[in-house]
């Protein structure tokens, strides 16, 4: 990529006001793709799909920071513009990279117009779609994760002919109005803020409408209590967000009427599949009727460690996690089964076991029994850390391996993934809502000749909800064409 500078303008306020107007002017652009033609947009990975003015201009400053390219919204409005001017099948369409890869176009003079005749040919009046049919979706439970699973599925319904959230199965409390309660909890979260957009709440239904999509809530007490079929459910794929049942046998009886897959959002055991998203999605085959996406530590650790291996080898490693507390520890001290667990979680700072570091060899079996690990939960809500102290296969420097995971955030198919951020004020609330597996500090990077230590950042709540719907779109038989096409990625 050529490096793209941009001369200081001789009066920023009058600048900053064009680049504002010209944002203003891409959401309703943006929105008519997503909602009438569902076509995705991008900002180098981050969605620009209902964002605000401020969004988009901070997610071209973001482009500026870490690519060193001075692209602006004059550039990416026009090639919005173009794009939203031809007629266009479904896709996923980064418009900061077109924009890059239209800079550094090998015909220069040449327009965007015939630039994107022959970037889009292939879906330039396609009528081919990411699915046949609609996919609908259960959530069997509706705590942490299952909440944020909902709220991005709702996010990504478009046009609503890909996956369609149809129910979600709790147990019935004893208490009034439990609907409402269960719609306050999805309307409104400490940590990840209010719900964007509108909940309604029809009591004698069970049933809560969110953004216009019909959602029923299932009482029941365990999955052999539920036909689907009854409420017009077929097919569906269960996300079991329980942690409950861990095994073949137990994640079966979910298969009941209505449902043909099970999902599990924690680590499984026996022969299922523990899927990090970007890594080993390719064990998603058609036959398969249970998975697992992990575990967010697992999910966070694994690209990078891929990546690492694949490029340097790795001899050995040793991960510590700096953990925000769960819901599994208490609040203040009382009895638990766990060792530490029981003391206070929001004074303490808890020394705990984690799986994840031997976790690593299901999605990635050249690493078994090279890696040890531990966890330290910290008096946080959200935001976690994952410290690789790894000894690597070859030597290399700071400056070297930090540039080698730029690239795989920003260019490779791993962005999803990976991210980065070079700043040296960079906190934990900083990356809550990020949608990649993890984010890597490359000021705290720390290498010895063959010794490295590696801090990543990740959402364990968001972030790891966003890996889970990617595993769910793969596991329905979504398929996405990307674009530009320097790699092709199955979904968002």
């Amino acid at each position: 990529m050529e490096e793209q500078t941009r001369p200081l303008p001789n009066d920023f306020f009058k600048d900053w006001k064009e680049r504002e107007a010209l944002a203003e002017g891409m959401i309703p652009l943006i929105g008519k793709l997503y909602r009438q033609r569902n076509i995705s947009t991008y900002m180098y990975g981050s969605s620009m799909v209902n964002k605000s003015v401020t969004d988009i201009m901070q997610d071209h400053r973001f482009v500026r920071q870490v690519e060193h390219n001075e692209i602006s919204e004059f550039d990416t409005f026009p090639m919005l513009q173009a794009i939203s001017n031809l007629p266009l099948g479904q896709a996923h369409i980064d418009i900061g990279k077109m924009v890059v890869k239209y800079q550094d176009d090998e015909k220069p003079g040449r327009s965007i117009d015939d630039f994107l005749s022959k970037e889009l040919k292939d879906i330039i009046g396609s009528e081919t779609k990411p699915l046949p049919e609609p996919q609908d979706i259960v959530l069997y439970g509706f705590g942490r994760i299952g909440r944020l699973v909902a709220r991005i599925l709702v996010d990504k319904a478009g046009g609503g002919d890909v996956l369609r959230l149809r129910a979600i199965v709790v147990r019935k409390s004893k208490i009034d109005h439990d609907l409402e309660k269960r719609a306050a909890l999805l309307r409104r979260d400490s940590v990840h803020g209010p719900f964007r957009g509108t909940i309604r709440v029809i009591e004698d239904q069970n049933t809560l409408v969110v953004n216009g999509n019909p959602i029923k809530i299932i009482y029941a007490n365990s999955p052999s209590e539920i036909d689907y079929s009854k409420y017009g459910i077929n097919n569906a794929v269960v996300v079991d967000n329980t942690g409950v049942w861990k095994d073949s046998e137990g994640l079966s009886c979910h298969l009941m009427p209505g449902i043909s897959k099970v999902l599990l959002t924690a680590p499984a055991g026996d022969d299922i599949p523990n899927i990090v998203y970007g890594i080993n999605h390719q064990e998603i085959t058609p036959d398969r009727k249970i998975i697992s996406a992990a575990s967010c530590t697992t999910n966070a650790i694994v690209p990078v460690l891929k990546c690492l291996l694949d490029e340097y080898g790795i001899k050995s490693g040793h991960v510590e996690t700096v953990h925000a507390y769960t819901n599994d520890q208490n609040l203040i001290d009382n009895y638990h089964k766990g060792g530490r667990r029981g003391r206070g979680a929001a004074l303490n700072m808890v020394l705990t076991s984690t799986g994840a570091a031997k976790a690593v060899s299901k999605a990635i079996p050249e690493l078994r029994g090279k890696l040890t690990g531990n966890a330290i939960r910290v008096p946080t809500p959200n935001v976690s850390m994952a410290i690789l102290n790894l000894q690597l296969e070859r030597d290399t420097d700071t400056e070297e391996l930090n540039e080698f995971l730029r690239q795989k955030a920003l260019h490779s198919s791993l962005q999803q993934q990976i991210g980065f951020t070079a700043s040296s004020e960079a906190v934990s609330t900083d990356f809550v809502g990020s949608r990649q597996a993890c984010v890597l500090d490359a000021q705290a990077t720390i290498v010895n000749k063959n010794n490295c230590i590696l801090y990543c950042w990740y959402d364990n709540e968001f972030g790891y909800s966003c890996q889970v719907v990617r595993c769910l779109e793969k596991f329905s038989g979504v398929v996405w064409p990307s674009y530009p096409k320097t790699f092709q990625s199955d979904s968002e």
